[in-house]
């Protein structure tokens, strides 16, 4: 499944709470066209985050324009205290419960996408939510879905089995899993859109690398737009969540320079290297 107006970068909201509505309404002004969120109190104020879009939308930025994604959190991943559905319902009911918060949230009519926050303790339960999740699709209220925090075994055997594919994967960029080379290799094969979170806070090893240096000093660029393009370039869509309306500026500057296709093969060089 394609998503035409997926954003090649994407204001992640994760942990800003009482600041998420400042935030995003600093981020949608500067540029941004594409917001992550979750509903699940512990990490994300959601509502936080439809506040700072409807305050961003007026003759000139409609919803149509802003691409928002979020999440249905599994009782794991929820604050016992503030779980946003009813913990005893079914879990197809915790998914229509959760997502009917998410547009009373974020104030929208639909979500672009609809993302299950990580993997349940079984295929057969993973599938009975990504198949309550298809009916949100199929009444309209949800145009894509997506799976966060997977491995590569979870998500081809998701893939095989239901009905609406996965159109989004959205995993942490760290060293420990090869940066996903696998589950990139199927995301590509299989047309889904590869996102990357803890891009910059997981690896300053990559930003202090010598070929980073001299790519900074070619395009006056600093480190993380440099790596920030080379993913864009290789087809990978970046989160980002700095509070900081320079660093906005400088995530969303990434698509006036190109990187060389020699240039990107020695930044896949560091990548290979720091796997090893």
């Amino acid at each position: 499944m394609s998503i035409p107006n997926l954003p090649r970068i994407i204001y992640g909201t994760a942990w800003k709470k009482s600041d998420t509505a400042r935030l995003v309404t600093s981020a949608i002004r500067l540029g941004f066209r594409g917001i992550d969120t979750a509903c699940q109190p512990k990490h994300y104020d959601e509502a936080g985050v439809g506040a700072g879009v409807a305050a961003s939308l007026g003759a000139a930025l409609t919803r149509a324009d802003v691409y928002l994604q979020t999440k249905f959190t599994p009782l794991s991943g929820q604050d016992p205290a503030r779980v946003p559905y009813d913990a005893s319902a079914p879990l197809p009911a915790q998914v229509i419960e959760s997502c009917a918060a998410s547009l009373n949230n974020l104030r929208t009519p639909y979500l672009d996408c609809l993302v299950l926050h990580s993997p349940l303790a079984t295929p057969e339960l993973t599938l009975e939510v990504w198949q309550a999740m298809e009916s949100l699709v199929a009444a309209g209220t949800v145009l894509s879905l997506g799976i966060s925090n997977c491995r590569a075994g979870q998500l081809i055997a998701l893939y095989a089995a239901a009905r609406v594919k996965p159109a989004v994967v959205q995993n942490r960029w760290v060293q420990a899993t090869h940066y996903d080379r696998d589950i990139r290799t199927f995301c590509r094969q299989q047309q889904i859109i590869y996102q990357s979170f803890w891009t910059l806070t997981a690896n300053p090893q990559l930003l202090a690398d010598a070929v980073i240096a001299q790519l900074t000093v070619k395009y006056r660029r600093t480190p993380a737009q440099i790596l920030f393009r080379y993913l864009t370039q290789s087809g990978v869509v970046p989160l980002t969540g700095t509070r900081s309306e320079a660093h906005m500026r400088e995530d969303l500057d990434v698509f006036e320079f190109e990187l060389s296709e020699a240039e990107r093969a020695r930044v896949d060089d560091i990548f290979r290297c720091s796997c090893r």
